[in-house]
């Protein structure tokens, strides 16, 4: 289990900040995260590297705001959804985190998918 404080709420998640990041058992690169104050509430975030390898976002400015500097690479995890059809994952909104310091925000970004589905 890994603490991340995001600089702001991510969006329809106000007013929590501080988020447990745990990851699920026998499924690599899976996440459970959830508000440390609202233990009910639960998103799962999949680890863009092993879902998504193709996966290249533009996202400096986010990495700047968690404390990364031009060289620096950030975690990217992407939120999952799950669907009669499938699982499909937020392209346009990954959660992009500073894993040294324990910093995370959720990145905004036009061009990608909402629902991309999981091959």
């Amino acid at each position: 289990m890994s603490t991340l404080v995001f600089e702001q709420p991510m969006p329809g998640l106000d007013p929590h900040t501080v988020y447990e990041l745990d990851a699920v058992d026998g499924a690599d690169g899976v996440f459970s995260l959830r508000p440390s104050d609202a233990p009910d509430v639960r998103l799962f975030v999949l680890e863009a590297a092993v879902y998504a390898p193709e996966y290249a976002p533009e996202v400096e400015r986010a990495s700047a705001e968690v404390g990364l500097g031009p060289g620096d690479s950030p975690r990217l995890l992407v939120v999952a959804t799950p669907g009669e059809s499938g699982t499909s994952v937020n392209l346009a909104a990954p959660v992009v985190v500073n894993e040294s310091e324990g910093r995370a925000v959720q990145a905004i970004l036009e061009g990608w998918d909402l629902r991309a589905p999981l091959p």
